[in-house]
C-alpha cells in the first residue's frame, strides 16, 4: 500500500481558516494518489465544508470572524482547496454548508436562503464534476418545505444528499413533525449527513462550556451528535424509517464509546423506556449502531480501532472537516492502522462512501 503522486468564479465561498500555510509543497497539476494493494483507490472526503455569501447575507450575516475568514476570491479559492486536497491524497469532496437558518421564521426567507444555497452548490459541482459533490440544504423548521427542497435538490441539481443540524431550534431530530422530511429522505435512498451547527454545543449547556479550553466545540459538538443519534434510536425514528441513511460527524459523538449503557437503561428503569423491553423500539438499542455511518475524525489509532470493533469497519468513511484545521492527514489515518486489512482500509477511503454518494468507485 502507498500513497503517490498522480498527474492530474462561483457564489460559493471555500475559506481558509488558516490551513493555506500547508499549501505550495506539491507542484502544481500533481495529485498524491492512494494505492491499496497495488489498485489506486478513489478517496472521498464525506466531511468538508464552505458557504454562500450571497445566503448570509440574506440572513444579515457575513464570511468573517473566527470560524469564517473572509475569501471571496472564488477562481482563488477554489485553486487553494484543489491544492489542499491534491496534498492531501483527497480525490473527492462532499461538500456541506453548516446548518445556521433554522431560526428563520419566515418561510418565505428560508426558501430564498435555501434555494440560493442549493444553487450555488449545484453549479460548484458542475464546474469540477471529478472533484465535487455536495449534500444539499434545507429548512427542518417547516418539513414539509424540507422535504419538497430535498427532493428538488436531488432531482433536478443532482445533490448526492443532505445535511442537517443535530437539532432544529431546539426541536429533536426524532420529533414527529419532522417525519416528512425522514420520509422523503427515506424515498429518495440519499444519505443524510448530521453535522452540529458552528460550535453546536446543546443551547441549554452553553454556560457550563465558557472558560478556557474551546469546550463548546471540543466537548459540544460530539455531545450534540450523541444526543441527536440517542433520540433518533429511542424515539422510534429509525424504525419508523428503517432504510434512511445517516451518516454523523466526528466519529458519531460519544455514542461508540459508552453504548452499551443503553443496553442497560432499559433493564435499569423500564419506567423511563415504555413499550417493551428495550422500550418503544425493535431491537437492543447498541444494533443501531451498526445501521449508522461514522466519519472517522476520532484521531488516534486506538480511538480508530475502537470504532471499528464497535460499529464495523464498513460503516465509516474518511472525513477532514476542512477548512478548519482539525486534521490534514485523514488518509495517513486509515492507511497506517495496523487493525484494519487492505480491504477495509479501500472501504474506509472512498468504497463506502461512493455507495452512499452514487458515485464511481475509482
Amino acid at each position: 500500500m502507498a500513497i503517490g503522486t498522480a498527474g492530474g468564479g462561483s457564489g460559493l465561498a471555500f475559506v481558509d481558516c488558516g490551513v493555506s500555510a500547508a499549501a505550495g509543497s506539491l507542484p502544481q497539476g500533481r495529485r498524491r494518489g492512494v494505492t491499496v494493494n497495488g489498485r489506486r483507490i478513489k478517496t472521498i472526503d464525506i466531511h468538508a465544508h464552505c458557504a454562500v455569501p450571497e445566503a448570509l447575507e440574506l440572513m444579515g450575516q457575513k464570511l468573517e470572524g473566527p470560524q469564517n475568514r473572509p475569501d471571496l476570491d472564488m477562481a482563488t479559492a477554489v485553486s487553494l482547496r484543489l491544492r489542499l486536497m491534491d496534498e492531501q491524497a483527497i480525490d473527492v469532496e462532499a461538500l456541506s454548508i453548516n446548518p445556521n437558518w433554522y431560526g428563520i421564521k419566515d418561510r418565505e426567507l428560508a426558501a430564498r436562503v435555501i434555494e440560493i444555497q442549493n444553487d450555488r452548490l449545484a453549479e460548484a459541482c458542475a464546474r469540477n464534476p471529478d472533484r465535487f459533490v455536495a449534500f444539499a440544504t434545507a429548512a427542518l423548521q417547516f418539513p414539509d418545505l424540507a422535504a419538497e427542497q430535498i427532493e428538488h435538490a436531488v432531482r433536478k441539481l443532482g445533490l448526492r444528499g443532505v445535511a442537517i443540524g443535530g437539532n432544529v431550534a431546539g426541536m429533536e431530530l426524532s420529533d414527529p413533525a419532522l417525519h416528512p422530511f425522514w420520509a422523503k429522505a427515506e424515498s429518495l435512498g440519499i444519505l443524510v449527513f448530521i453535522h452540529p451547527q458552528a460550535d453546536g454545543a446543546p443551547s441549554q449547556l452553553g454556560h457550563r462550556f465558557r472558560g478556557n479550553g474551546y469546550l463548546s466545540n471540543v466537548i459540544g459538538n460530539p455531545l450534540e451528535t450523541t444526543i441527536a443519534l440517542s433520540h433518533l434510536i429511542f424515539e422510534g425514528t429509525l424504525d419508523r424509517y428503517p432504510g434512511i441513511k445517516i451518516c454523523a460527524a466526528h466519529g458519531g459523538g460519544y455514542l461508540p464509546s459508552y453504548a452499551a449503557r443503553m443496553d442497560r437503561g432499559c433493564k435499569v428503569r423500564p419506567d423511563l423506556c415504555h413499550g417493551g423491553d428495550w422500550g418503544p423500539i425493535r431491537k437492543r438499542p447498541t444494533e443501531y449502531l451498526r445501521q449508522l455511518y461514522y466519519d472517522t475524525m476520532v484521531f488516534s489509532e486506538e480511538g480508530l480501532r475502537h470504532l471499528v470493533a464497535e460499529v464495523g469497519a464498513d460503516r465509516l468513511t474518511i472525513g477532514t472537516d476542512y477548512p478548519y484545521p482539525w486534521t490534514s492527514t485523514a488518509v495517513e489515518h486509515v492507511m497506517e492502522s495496523p487493525h484494519l486489512t487492505d480491504e477495509q482500509k479501500a472501504a474506509i477511503l472512498g468504497g463506502t462512501a461512493a455507495t452512499l454518494l452514487k458515485l464511481a468507485a475509482s
